[in-house]
């Protein structure tokens, strides 16, 4: 926890006694009425906030980002629209704007990426949901490798691929239609898969619960599902496994 490593940089003298209260003793959450601020959840979790964007106006956004911003804290929005950008942008000029992954984000204090994900996508339609996940682990400090359209129709390509994925900590596989890519790579690797179903296909994918059925059906061991077409949860779950693991001493 990064309260824990708070205490421990005032014991190393690093910071002082009154620094560090002043972090502990700040109001845990700011309210705006319309959205309360959780200022302490990276001193809990290790990972900073994240804003859901959808179903929020761009200036309800933009407040929510003004406030994390007094904080000095990184901030990331997913599921944003330019319109959301442009309202951010107006406040906070240096804020990155993602069309593929549809994501707005400013980092103050970007954090170094250590270990290795790798996300790989079975189409190209699937490529906005597995650039959700991409952005999402290298906002919390993963180091992202991309390998895209490597679905099971053209099962080499994934072959091709394997010395790539033997070296990371954690995969994502995006996948829609039957959803089978995870499986596949699950049985071809010794790290855990985070299968991560799409939404795309045609009809009887009924929106991406043929997917999300074959990856929870998966007979293949290690591997982890989360909710249909959610990258930023695929790529939190991915830094936290990534973290685990570059704490542990993997070399990866």
């Amino acid at each position: 926890m990064e309260i824990q490593k708070l205490l421990e940089q005032v014991k190393r003298g690093e910071t002082t006694v009154e620094a560090a209260a002043r972090l502990l003793e700040a109001p845990v959450y700011e309210d705006l009425g319309y959205a309360k601020l959780d200022h302490h959840r990276k001193l809990r979790s290790g990972f900073g906030e994240v804003v859901y964007c959808a179903g929020k106006t761009p200036q309800q956004v933009a407040g929510i980002f003004s406030g994390f911003a007094r904080a000095g804290g990184n901030v990331l929005g997913t599921r944003a629209t330019g319109e959301h950008a442009r309202a951010v942008r107006d406040i906070l000029p240096d804020c990155v704007w993602d069309r593929v992954s549809s994501t707005v984000s400013w980092l103050p204090n970007p954090v170094p990426p250590t270990g290795a994900v790798a996300v790989c996508s079975g189409g190209t339609s699937d490529l906005s949901v597995a650039e959700e996940a991409a952005v999402t682990a290298e906002f919390f400090g993963c180091r992202v490798l991309r390998i895209h359209d490597v679905g099971i129709a053209g099962i080499h390509r994934l072959f091709d691929q394997l010395e790539t994925l033997k070296g990371c900590n954690c995969i994502i596989a995006a996948a829609g239609m039957e959803g089978a890519l995870a499986g596949v790579v699950a049985g071809l690797v010794d790290m855990p898969v985070i299968a991560l179903p799409t939404s795309v296909g045609y009809g009887a994918s009924f929106g991406g619960l043929s997917a999300l059925l074959t990856m929870l059906n998966s007979c293949a061991e290690g591997v982890g599902v989360v909710n249909i077409d959610n990258g930023f949860g695929a790529g939190y779950l991915a830094a936290q496994i990534n973290r685990l693991a570059v704490k542990g001493g993997n070399t990866r």
